[in-house]
């Protein structure tokens, strides 16, 4: 046999060396390829988002149901409101991990109705629906005026912070802290406080056909002002609705509520099945 020339030998290396470099090439590519996302990733994210959209209704139908809240007045819209806001201050820690509980006060209803609830959504249970005062410079029956301004003698829509107590002129009173900017965080600075009336009864209703009215404070009928300040005092969810289409708020973000109910230990499986 000859011996092959350097030529020849040269000529071998690069015929099979080529095709080795563009399959090592293709290779690489198809690696790259596949790490992009494709559209299946995003179907089965969004999938998996319309699913925990569904739980988080599923779970506000679930609560709305057992704790009676229809029969008690409360349209569920409302309720899903509050409950938005409750995930996404519990993220924000400001809020007991003690109690579960979110107090409800409606002033798109007449102030002759029941319209604040006190929902414990760790049983599922409405603890109080009962009277609730807004503000003079609100309106007569119906609230139909919102202020965040001094002196206005206003109610004011949005989240708060249930606060410390203190005795004063209406006796054992409760301070609030609000958390939506614009809306409600002169709470403190008005002196906008949750504290019982007189003029919050059915007798004043059974006279006057409404309710009397606060300088801007929640005012609550005095017979139940003890018992309720002392079981929603001490960082607990308040929520104010009301008839105010410029009233918005961080923390009506429902995406970001449903992140947070899913991140919850338990609380799925707790409240659904």
């Amino acid at each position: 046999m000859k011996k092959l020339s350097i030529w020849s030998i040269a000529v071998l290396l690069v015929t099979f060396t080529i095709p080795a470099i563009g399959w090592v090439s293709t290779t690489n590519s198809d690696l790259d390829f596949f790490d992009l996302p494709t559209e299946s990733n995003t179907s089965k994210t969004a999938g998996k988002t319309s699913k925990n959209k569904e739980l988080f209704s599923q779970y506000i139908s679930s609560v709305y149901v057992q704790a009676k809240l229809s029969e008690s007045g409360l349209d569920e819209s409302v309720f899903e409101k509050a409950l938005i806001g409750y995930y996404n201050l519990k993220k924000k820690q400001v809020l007991s991990k003690e109690k579960a509980i979110i107090t409800i006060i409606d002033f798109s209803k007449r102030s002759s109705l029941k319209r604040l609830w006190i929902v414990d959504i760790d049983q599922n249970k409405l603890l109080f629906n009962t009277l609730v005062a807004h503000g003079q410079g609100s309106g007569l029956d119906m609230a139909t005026n919102f202020s965040n301004k001094p002196n206005s003698h206003q109610s004011s829509l949005g989240f708060y912070v249930t606060s410390e107590t203190y005795l004063g002129k209406h006796g054992l009173s409760m301070k609030l802290d609000g958390m939506d900017t614009g809306f409600n965080t002169n709470a403190r600075d008005r002196a906008v406080v949750v504290h019982g009336a007189k003029y919050v009864s059915q007798s004043f209703v059974n006279q006057t056909g409404r309710l009397g009215r606060s300088h801007g404070c929640p005012a609550i009928p005095i017979e139940f002002t003890k018992t309720i300040i002392n079981t929603i005092k001490g960082q607990t969810c308040l929520f104010i609705n009301g008839p105010e289409a410029a009233y918005t708020s961080n923390f009506l973000d429902q995406d970001l509520a449903i992140a947070n109910f899913m991140a919850t230990p338990g609380v799925v499986q707790a409240s659904i099945y």
